[in-house]
C-alpha cells in the first residue's frame, strides 16, 4: 500500500500520522437508519459547495462583476456555486436600504440590483463551461408583503385570527425561540394551487437558466410531501441537486441530496470556545441525537451568510482555531462548504440588509482550501453520501485531540486535529506518542 503526507509542514502544526495497524477496535458507530431513494447527480459524490452573496462580492455587486471570480475559484477546486437569491426584493416593509435577498416580489424576475435575466444566464453559462455546477437559492416557505402574488392570489397566503395578513412567525429549529419577520407572510401549503404555483416557478428557472438545482430556505418549514412532489418534477426537466436548509432526516427520504450539519457547527464553535472538547466531537457520532437515511448528504460548515452576519466572523467564533475548524468540516462525512470571503480571511460581519462589499485584502487561506478540496477530490473515503463503516474513530488518549480515519476499500485517509490552543501530545489507538502544535493537525493517506 502506498502511503502519503498530506498537507505537511507548509500548513501551521501539521505533522504526519504514520498511523500503523490499531492497536485496539474502533470504536463501533451506530448505523444509518433507513436508506435514502434520492437518486444523487454523479457530479456530486467528492464535490465541494461555495456560498455566493452577489451584493457583497464585489464593489459593484453585480453577476457580471462576479464572473470575473470565476477562474479563481476554479483553481481553488470549487465545484459548486450556490447563490444567493437572485429575484426582485420586496419594498413594503423592507429592512434596510435594501432589503433581506428573502422577502421575494416576485419569483420570475431578477433583482435589478444585481443585472438583468440575460446577465444571470450568462453567469451560469460561463460557470457550466467552466466545470462548475450552479444552485439558486430559493424561498418557497414566505414572500414580500407586495409579492405579485398578494394581489392575484390574496387566498394562497397564512393569515391571522383576524383574517389579515401578518408577518411571519418563525420558530428556530435549533434554540425552539420564536419571533416575527416583520418583512415577509407565510404561504399557506394546505392549498394545492399554492404548490402548483410553486413548482412551476421552480421548474421556470431550471428550464430558462440551466442552473442545476436549488438550496431551499427554511425547508423544515415546508411540508414534506410539496418537497417530494417538486423533486419529482424538477427531476423530469433535468437531474437536479437539491439542498435543505433543515436538519430533518425524513427530508432526506425522497426529496433533498443535502441538509445542513448545524449540530456539527454548533459543536466546533463551542469547541474553539473552549465550551467542549473532542469527546464532544466524538459523541456526534457515537451517540447521534437524529440518524440520517444512509446515502444522505450532510452539508457541513464553519460559516455561511446568517452565521457570519448574526452569530460573528470566524475570529469573533473560532478565535485562532479557525483553520483546525475548517480542516474538520472539510474531513469528516458531509460536503463542505465555503462562505463569499473565507479564503480571504473575511473579518466582519457582513450586513444583510444594506451594501457592505467584502474587502479582499487578499486570499491568504485560499492555499488552505486549495488542499483540503484536492484531498477530497483525489479520495473516495472522503466521498459526501453517508455510508455505514466509512467513519472510523480512534483512540487519542487525549481529551483536546479528535482522531479519525474515512475508509472505502483500500483507500484510507485518517486525521488527527489539537482542538485546542495548546500543544498535545497523545497516543492513537493506543500506539506511539506524537505530539501536535497549538490548534495543529495532521493528515495522512493509504491505498
Amino acid at each position: 500500500m502506498a502511503r502519503r503526507n498530506i498537507l505537511g509542514a507548509m500548513m501551521a502544526g501539521a505533522m504526519a500520522l504514520g498511523l500503523a495497524a490499531p492497536a485496539t477496535a474502533a470504536p463501533q458507530l451506530p448505523e444509518t437508519q433507513g436508506v435514502s431513494a434520492v437518486h444523487h447527480p454523479a457530479w456530486a459524490r467528492n464535490a465541494n459547495i461555495y456560498e455566493v452573496n452577489i451584493r457583497q462580492y464585489t464593489p459593484e455587486g453585480t453577476f457580471r462583476a462576479f464572473e470575473k471570480s470565476l477562474p479563481r475559484l476554479r483553481r481553488m477546486g470549487v465545484d459548486v456555486l450556490w447563490i444567493m437569491p437572485v429575484n426582485p426584493i420586496s419594498k413594503e416593509k423592507r429592512k434596510g436600504t435594501l432589503g433581506s435577498y428573502y422577502a421575494v416580489q416576485d419569483y420570475y424576475k431578477v433583482n435589478p440590483e444585481f443585472g438583468d435575466m440575460d446577465d444571470f444566464k450568462h453567469l451560469v453559462a460561463t460557470a457550466h463551461r467552466m466545470g462548475f455546477k450552479v444552485i439558486l437559492d430559493w424561498v418557497a416557505n414566505h414572500t414580500g408583503w407586495d409579492n405579485v402574488w398578494v394581489k392575484q392570489h390574496p387566498d394562497w397566503y397564512k393569515r391571522g385570527a383576524d383574517g389579515q395578513l401578518e408577518g411571519y412567525h418563525y420558530t428556530d429549529p435549533n434554540d425552539h425561540h420564536t419571533e416575527v419577520w416583520a418583512d415577509v407572510i407565510g404561504l399557506d401549503y394546505s392549498r394545492p394551487a399554492v404548490r402548483k404555483g410553486m413548482i412551476d416557478a421552480m421548474t421556470f428557472w431550471v428550464k430558462q437558466t440551466g442552473i442545476d438545482g436549488f438550496r431551499c430556505d427554511v425547508a423544515w418549514a415546508v411540508p414534506t410531501d410539496f418537497w417530494e412532489q417538486a423533486r419529482t418534477a424538477l427531476d423530469k426537466v433535468k437531474p437536479v441537486f437539491m439542498l435543505a436548509e433543515a436538519e430533518t432526516p425524513a427530508l432526506q427520504m425522497h426529496a433533498f441530496d443535502m441538509t445542513y450539519d448545524w449540530t456539527l457547527y454548533h459543536t466546533m464553535v463551542n469547541v474553539a470556545q473552549g465550551k467542549a472538547d473532542a469527546r464532544d466531537l466524538a459523541k456526534l457520532y457515537t451517540d447521534p441525537a437524529m440518524r440520517f437515511p444512509a446515502g444522505a448528504y450532510r452539508m457541513t460548515f464553519t460559516s455561511d451568510h446568517d452565521e457570519n452576519s448574526w452569530a460573528g466572523t470566524d475570529r469573533e467564533l473560532y478565535g485562532d482555531g479557525a483553520d483546525a475548524m475548517a480542516v474538520l468540516a472539510a474531513t469528516l462525512p458531509g460536503m463542505p462548504l465555503i462562505y463569499s470571503g473565507q479564503e480571504g480571511g473575511l473579518d466582519k460581519r457582513l450586513k444583510f440588509f444594506d451594501r457592505d462589499p467584502i474587502d479582499w485584502h487578499d486570499f491568504h487561506r485560499a492555499a488552505l482550501y486549495r488542499r483540503l478540496l484536492a484531498l477530497k477530490h483525489r479520495h473516495p473515503a472522503l466521498a459526501n453520501p453517508l455510508t455505514p463503516g466509512n467513519l472510523q474513530l480512534i483512540a487519542t488518549g487525549n481529551n483536546h485531540v479528535f482522531a479519525f480515519r474515512r475508509v472505502a476499500g483500500r483507500d484510507r485517509v485518517t486525521v488527527a486535529v489539537n482542538v485546542s490552543g495548546v500543544a498535545q501530545t497523545f497516543a492513537p489507538d493506543g500506539g506511539a506518542r506524537r505530539t501536535l502544535k497549538p490548534w495543529g493537525w495532521s493528515i495522512s493517506t493509504r491505498r
